[in-house]
């Protein structure tokens, strides 16, 4: 049981910074339909954009934050201003291939100016651990949660009872009638990648502060970040609080999958608990192809 406990709560953690990557996956789709896959990029830009901003800056933690979620709101708009916005009316694929190259390009120019960062990101939390009982959580595990939970509710509570979020949610059942509304669709369409962006950095900042086994900071939190990708599939492409169940599932998944899968099942591997989500998330469309909390899709002939 110890174990157990130990290892779920490093799956809620882990969940929780999937549940954020996933939420911006799903902003996005609701205005536009586009899977942007350039969200990993963004999520690794604004984990070493926080690096650079406390190493090299000279910015305290919070601050050095704050700052980067603003940089990387902007960041995300010019993506779908210069990018995004020039490729309306074209096939879907194309745009989603798009966001790929986005990814690629973040990538590549991270790796380039940030050669050599330190271990991880210099949090106030650190590696140390609390111990309950018999098990020992890390406090940004337990940070991870915190701060997940609400940046999930503040954009719980803007998207449902503010103006702007009628507007987002009134953009994405119906654009054209958003727009005889007078609701700038283009505006919402870049506010969408605004909040993508600024969602992304609070989770590259917990991925690089070690919220999970193995991650730090490295150019592989891009790659880590594309397993939430499982997470909004299997909640829901246009549920935000599916991202939320998904992602937790899929942090959960991961995490007892390594730490069982090897003592009890050695034959699958030693990576298998990496190719657990995708396998998790196959069975769920099997069952329900839009997951657990999607729109069903009814056309009428």
């Amino acid at each position: 049981m110890t174990k157990f406990l130990q290892l779920a709560s490093q799956g809620v953690a882990l969940g929780a910074v999937y549940a954020l990557v996933a939420l911006g996956f799903v902003v996005i789709y609701r205005a536009t339909g586009v899977i942007n896959f350039a969200q990993g990029g963004l999520v690794l830009l604004g984990a070493f954009l926080v690096y650079n901003a406390t190493f090299t800056w000279g910015l305290s933690f919070w601050p050095a934050v704050l700052v980067t979620m603003i940089m990387g709101a902007a960041i995300g708009a010019l993506f779908e201003a210069i990018v995004l916005r020039r490729m309306i009316g074209r096939p879907v694929y194309a745009i989603i291939l798009a966001t790929v190259g986005l990814l690629i390009i973040i990538n590549e120019i991270v790796t380039t100016i940030w050669k050599t960062p330190a271990a991880a990101i210099d949090s106030p939390w650190g590696l140390d651990k609390i111990t309950v009982g018999d098990v020992k959580v890390n406090q940004v595990d337990i940070a991870t949660v915190i701060v997940a939970g609400l940046l999930v509710g503040t954009f719980f509570l803007v998207f449902r009872y503010t103006k702007v979020g009628v507007a987002m949610r009134a953009t994405a059942l119906d654009q054209e009638a958003a727009l005889a509304q007078g609701i700038s669709v283009r505006r919402m369409f870049a506010l969408s990648w605004a909040i993508a962006g600024s969602v992304a950095v609070m989770a590259g900042v917990m991925l690089g502060s070690n919220a999970g086994p193995g991650i730090g900071l490295s150019a592989t939190i891009g790659l880590v970040a594309l397993k939430a990708f499982p997470a909004m599939v299997l909640g829901g492409l246009d549920s935000p609080g599916g991202a939320i169940v998904g992602g937790l599932i899929i942090g959960l998944t991961q995490i007892l999958t390594g730490g069982y899968q090897p003592e009890y099942v050695k034959f699958l591997g030693d990576s298998f608990s990496d190719v657990m989500p995708y396998f998790v998330m196959l069975i769920v469309l099997l069952i329900r192809p839009y997951g657990l909390f999607g729109s069903r899709e009814v056309r009428r002939v």
